[in-house]
């Protein structure tokens, strides 16, 4: 079992490997996070403290479209060209297909991310002489929070096409993003509301110390429960899915 997941993960992580619009992007926010120390502020260069939020925005927008590339049109396209037939006629089973390409465009985040992480802190490092080891911290939230756009558009694209797929997390991350706008602190609603704002820590990260160990943990839970919840309506839907 364990075994079939992952050889689907690893079979959508080489694929992604191979499509151009990953390394496009990466290649694209390399160069602007290089830039970033070049920017005027305040007549004297961007400081610290600006660098961090500029390089965290930076990166959270580059992780958010790599996922949708990758998770749009995963399923739909299979789906298209009969290859995930071929797929599940190799007892596979539908819950283990869509669990590992999840898992795949996962991984292909978190590396994309995880370079991220070592080119901001590195032109961080040579920019200002001080290591900013606490952009990791941001950085690991914004993986969290693209792998739960990743387990979205799986639900919604078992179900539906690209378009809709890249429609529906659009409105999704606006959605989850809008709660102290929509609702009011301390009431029924605000914290029934559905948020993802929890994994939105840039703020702590560049302007302060970071999160606290008790954070941490609570961040984690929310990723559990909204990483379950969704990938239990992906592999509802795509149990439906007449094939």
């Amino acid at each position: 079992m364990t075994r079939r997941v992952l050889a689907i993960a690893r079979a959508v992580a080489a694929d992604a490997r191979r499509r151009k619009i990953v390394w496009v992007i990466v290649l694209f926010a390399a160069v602007m996070a290089a830039a970033i120390p070049s920017l005027p502020s305040y007549g004297v260069g961007v400081v610290e403290a600006v660098y961090r939020e500029v390089a965290l925005t930076l990166t959270y927008v580059a992780a958010m479209v790599v996922t949708l590339a990758l998770a749009a049109n995963r399923i739909p396209s299979e789906a298209e060209g009969r290859t995930v037939y071929s797929v599940l006629t190799r007892t596979v089973r539908r819950w283990e297909y869509v669990v590992g390409t999840w898992l795949g465009i996962a991984l292909t985040t978190g590396v994309v991310v995880g370079a991220f992480t070592v080119i901001v802190i590195g032109v961080g490092w040579i920019s200002y002489s001080t290591p900013m080891w606490i952009l990791a911290e941001g950085t690991f939230a914004i993986w969290l929070e693209a792998v739960v756009l990743a387990a979205f558009c799986v639900a919604v694209s078992s179900a539906a096409g690209p378009v809709i797929v890249a429609t529906s997390a659009l409105a999704f991350l606006f959605i989850t993003h809008s709660r102290s706008s929509l609702m009011t602190p301390g009431t029924v609603g605000y914290t029934l509301y559905p948020s993802l704002d929890a994994f939105n820590i840039i703020a702590p990260v560049s302007h302060g110390s970071g999160v606290s160990l008790g954070y941490a943990v609570s961040m984690l839970a929310a990723f559990v429960g909204w990483a379950g919840v969704l990938l239990a309506a992906a592999v509802f839907a795509f149990s439906r899915r007449d094939l």
